[in-house]
């Protein structure tokens, strides 16, 4: 904090006076740039508060106009953000997301394998209706420690590290394979603000299908293979999960309104190719049906429980960008930070591959995923420009590697997951490699074969 304080304050200043060779609004933009982005990789403060601060200081500053320092809410991306957080809110307090998971682990089968299995589809299917890493990683937390207690196994088990580690690292990946999460919205938004890309929830999805059944399936067997359970046969699972299913009684008014919209929603979304309604206008206007009385299913009380922090954030990352486009910092950012990357990324081959281990290795150094899309997607986007790339095909690859985690410190859902104290950090680490690897190996026959056979060029 220290250290992070320090520079706050020394590396803007110094940026701010020196004698530079560019003008003095791009200068002057960098250098708050610079304060936003050291404070987003040190936590020296909240996220939010450290993008208002650096709208602030661009308006205060005549770096630029007001219009353009605050832009970024006024952008459809950080309200997307909220409309999800609403979606999973309504899913979460029906019981409709508890209910479903439930359903599909009940008609998995017993035994430990399968058990696992109906977690790993469980979280998938989650990722639909409730757009949180870390919310995915309660429910399914509140139904695998009732499993625990069924099997009589506690803390330290291989069946405990096996399923917690599990849901953990398929909850901060799931949701970087559609546009549910705040990384994949932040990420969204970042392209189609400086590409004028259009970038629909079913393109997205249909991008990364071929990731997430490889990652379903090969989880499913490495967990299987790294942790066998201790008892050769382990019944009474599936007899937990048909018991609370019973215990939920018949589907209520709230379930069926909440499960009603998001089936309109999840229609809408999976063909916007055809109708191109945006999917932040589909997201924000579901999350608002759910406050409608006699529509919804969410009240006033609720709407004050909502966290507007990341809201507020993904505003100011998106400002920041814009402030950058404007005053042409972004130019002197993108030689910095990725002309080494120019003779590397000569091939589509080399797209699918370099972009994602250097954002891999860029997330380790920079913990938090948001952070990491806001400082370097503007950059990188310039850089795809400049080089005579298609900044699709790099970005859908830079923001997805946003989930290749191996720290427990990278990200909110592995902190969530490591907390039940169920696996270690070596597991985290293990298991994070191996998917990290897998997904690297699976975009290097993805991105240069199918992604041209769905547009994607």
């Amino acid at each position: 904090m220290l250290i992070g304080g320090v520079l706050c304050v020394g590396l803007p200043g110094a940026l701010w006076f020196a004698p530079l060779r560019m003008d003095l609004t791009e200068k002057h933009a960098l250098a708050i740039a610079s304060f936003m982005i050291v404070a987003w990789i040190t936590e020296v403060l909240p996220h939010a508060v450290t993008g208002i601060i650096g709208c602030y200081l661009f308006w205060v500053l005549k770096v630029v106009e007001f219009e353009t320092a605050f832009s970024g809410f006024a952008d459809q991306t950080p309200w997307f953000l909220f409309g999800a957080g609403l979606i999973g809110m309504m899913a979460t307090k029906s019981g409709l997301a508890r209910r479903l998971a439930y359903m599909v682990m009940a008609n998995v089968g017993a035994g430990y394998p399968r058990l696992l299995l109906g977690f790993i589809l469980s979280s998938f299917l989650l990722t639909f209706l409730v757009p949180s890493g870390i919310a995915c990683v309660i429910i399914m937390a509140a139904v695998a420690v009732g499993v625990m207690e069924v099997f009589g196994l506690g803390r330290g088990s291989n069946v405990g590290r096996g399923i917690f580690v599990t849901l953990t690292c398929t909850a901060g990946i799931f949701d970087k394979m559609l546009i549910a999460g705040a990384a994949s919205i932040l990420g969204r938004g970042l392209i189609e603000k400086i590409t004028g890309i259009q970038v629909y929830w079913s393109q997205w999805l249909l991008a990364f299908l071929p990731c997430a059944l490889v990652t379903i399936f090969f989880t499913w067997h490495l967990v299987v293979w790294m942790y066998p359970p201790e008892k050769p046969s382990l019944e009474g699972g599936a007899e937990f999960m048909r018991d609370s299913l019973e215990k939920m009684g018949p589907w209520s008014r709230d379930e069926k309104r909440s499960l009603f919209l998001m089936l309109v929603g999840t229609a809408l979304w999976s063909t916007d190719l055809i109708h191109h309604i945006s999917p932040a206008v589909i997201g924000i206007g579901i999350g608002l049906l759910a406050t409608v009385p006699g529509v919804g299913v969410l009240e006033p009380e609720d709407l004050k429980r909502q966290n507007y922090l990341p809201v507020f954030f993904t505003a100011a990352a998106i400002s920041m960008g814009n402030v950058l486009v404007q005053t042409k910092a972004l130019n002197a950012m993108t030689e910095i930070m990725f002309d080494w990357m120019r003779p590397l990324t000569t091939s589509i081959y080399s797209v699918a591959l370099v972009p994602y281990w250097t954002a891999f290795c860029y997330h380790i150094f920079l913990g938090n995923e948001l952070s990491m899309l806001a400082t370097s997607m503007p950059p990188l986007l310039n850089f795809a420009k400049a080089s005579g790339i298609h900044p699709l095909p790099i970005a859908l690859v830079w923001a997805f590697a946003s989930g290749g985690k191996i720290f427990v410190y990278q990200s909110g859902v592995m902190v969530a997951g490591y907390s039940y104290g169920y696996f270690k950090a070596m597991d985290l680490l293990r298991v994070g490699l191996c998917l990290t690897v897998v997904e690297s190996l699976v975009l290097l026959l993805v991105v240069p074969f199918y992604w041209p056979l769905i547009g994607i060029r």
